[in-house]
């Protein structure tokens, strides 16, 4: 099983950054895409940013410009670093990686417990 815990989240001001992290462990054969996904009340969770086993990012319309996704494959972490944060961008924010515990599986969706961002004057 891999086990994902994110960090960094916290209050900020408007026009405000946080980072956050993600640290996968367990037993991890092969770690393909992580990216970050968030939940606002009242709506349905959504995909910020994710970023490839190679490098290759893919942004949420809303938050190209402002936040900036990586990763260091040698630590499985994936960071998502977020700038000019707005009060829209409240939410409960989740890490997903797909990856394989060992070859003899395929890939498996993970999911750690979330870090809430909120924005607030």
């Amino acid at each position: 099983q891999v086990q994902l815990v994110e960090s960094g989240g916290g209050l900020v001001q408007p026009g405000g950054s946080l980072r956050l992290s993600c640290a996968a462990s367990g037993s991890i054969f092969r770690m393909y895409a992580m990216g970050w996904y968030r939940q606002a009340p009242g709506k349905q969770r959504e995909l910020v940013a994710v970023i490839t086993s190679s490098g290759s990012t893919n942004y949420a319309d809303s938050v190209k410009g402002r936040f900036t996704i990586s990763r260091d494959n040698a630590k499985n972490t994936v960071y998502l670093q977020m700038n000019s944060l707005r009060l829209e961008d409240t939410a409960l924010y989740s890490c997903n990686a797909n990856a394989r515990s060992s070859p003899l599986v395929s890939a498996t969706d993970y999911w750690g417990q979330g870090t809430q961002v909120t924005v607030s004057s």
